[in-house]
């Protein structure tokens, strides 16, 4: 129970500093709004990600990996579509596909190295 909750609280934390780090990405909610935008994130992760790795194998392979990067952003991009006010209204806005796709890869980055910073024994 507490690594699921570590993992939310570092994707919450990572979640706040991309949308502070990534100009195109706007959050106008409450701390609690984003952890839910957070615990949406981990499950579309969780369910979502394997599934369309799979199905976009071959492009990640002929593309030598960085089609992984357009999962990832795509995979983002549906957290900020459901996040918007036409749909779940938890404040979370982008202008496109692009301010996802590089708040994705600057969400990796902060994920990974809180990740790291909190797992040392």
């Amino acid at each position: 129970m507490r690594s699921v909750l570590m993992k939310l609280v570092v994707l919450t934390l990572a979640l706040a500093a991309t949308v502070r780090l990534m100009p195109g990405l706007d959050f106008e909610g409450s701390f609690w709004a984003l952890v839910a935008i957070a615990l949406i994130f981990g499950v579309i992760n969780a369910v979502l990600r394997p599934v369309v790795k799979i199905l976009a194998l071959p492009v990640i392979i002929l593309t030598l990996g960085i089609g992984a990067l357009f999962v990832n952003g795509l995979l983002f991009w549906v957290v900020v579509w459901l996040a918007a006010p036409e749909r779940l209204d938890l404040g979370l806005t982008s202008n496109g596909f692009w301010p996802a796709f590089f708040g994705a890869i600057v969400m990796g980055i902060i994920t990974w190295a809180l990740g790291t910073f909190l797992d040392r024994d």
